[in-house]
């Protein structure tokens, strides 16, 4: 495979509903070992670039391209078939089940002859801890409520599954928007671990900051478009804010207010 092919690549991406154009030809790629951050704000188009990367909506019209070939997601198993997972913000956890049960949620391996086949929870004990193990998180009981986790630890244990699955593409969706400072930095580090490994990242944030701390190349979106992508070499972190944030508007209305904004 030529290295310089992208993972994934997006082309033109029109997605409309109704009379509502949610993207109007969005372009982005993500290269091994790369974590592209897409920054935007409310209303930018994030969730519906998400979901359409994710196969969970369909584009109106662009092109898909995974390792260079053109590919066509009917629904999000078909992107979990090419590599491609996402870790919404929500996490798609159940707190009351225990780290493992979470861990392989859907994918549980079973041992013995049918019809006396039964989930093998010691191995999968054993891998949600090598696993966690791996990213510098002691879970000494599997069994525990995956919700007396901390939200970075919860972050962690969804990015390590979607790796321990296959995934050559993370999707993260607002990963620290909820938390504070010591878990955000945990959850950084890991990002950066992931990264390390060939895979690629697409790092869906607002806090320009967080984006700066990990991101390779920044991809800014507003009102469904793309206002540019930079190298982190080829933008000053002021500069990717005052993008982002609509630095002209913020210009114009501070020299109206006469300085104060």
């Amino acid at each position: 495979m030529d290295k310089n092919v992208p993972l994934i690549e997006f082309r033109d991406l029109v997605k409309h509903f109704g009379s509502v154009i949610a993207l109007s030809g969005v372009s982005l790629s993500v290269q091994r070992g790369e974590v592209m951050c897409l920054l935007g704000d409310n209303g930018a188009g994030k969730s519906t670039l998400i979901k359409t990367l994710s196969g969970v909506h369909r584009p109106t019209s662009g092109e898909v391209l995974v390792d260079g070939h053109h590919m066509t997601f009917t629904s999000p198993r078909d992107a979990l078939d090419a590599g491609i997972a996402t870790v919404y913000q929500d996490l798609a956890m159940i707190p009351l089940m225990s780290v493992t049960r979470n861990f392989f949620m859907g994918r549980e391996p079973v041992k013995g002859i049918w019809p006396f086949r039964n989930v093998d929870f010691d191995h999968c004990d054993a891998v949600t801890r090598e696993e966690m193990l791996k990213i510098g998180i002691d879970v000494r009981d599997p069994h525990q409520a995956v919700g007396t986790l901390s939200g970075g630890e919860r972050q962690c244990v969804a990015i390590a599954r979607a790796v321990y699955f296959g995934a050559k593409v993370l999707i993260l969706d607002e990963p620290t928007s909820a938390l504070g400072v010591a878990q955000t930095s945990m959850v950084l580090k890991y990002i950066h671990q992931v990264r390390s490994k060939g895979l690629g990242v697409i790092f869906i944030t607002h806090n320009v900051r967080h984006a700066y701390a990990v991101g390779d190349r920044f991809t800014v979106l507003n009102r469904g478009k793309t206002l540019g992508t930079y190298a982190k070499s080829d933008i000053a972190i002021d500069e990717l804010q005052n993008l982002m944030a609509g630095g002209k508007e913020l210009q114009a209305l501070s020299s109206e207010l006469g300085g104060m904004v």
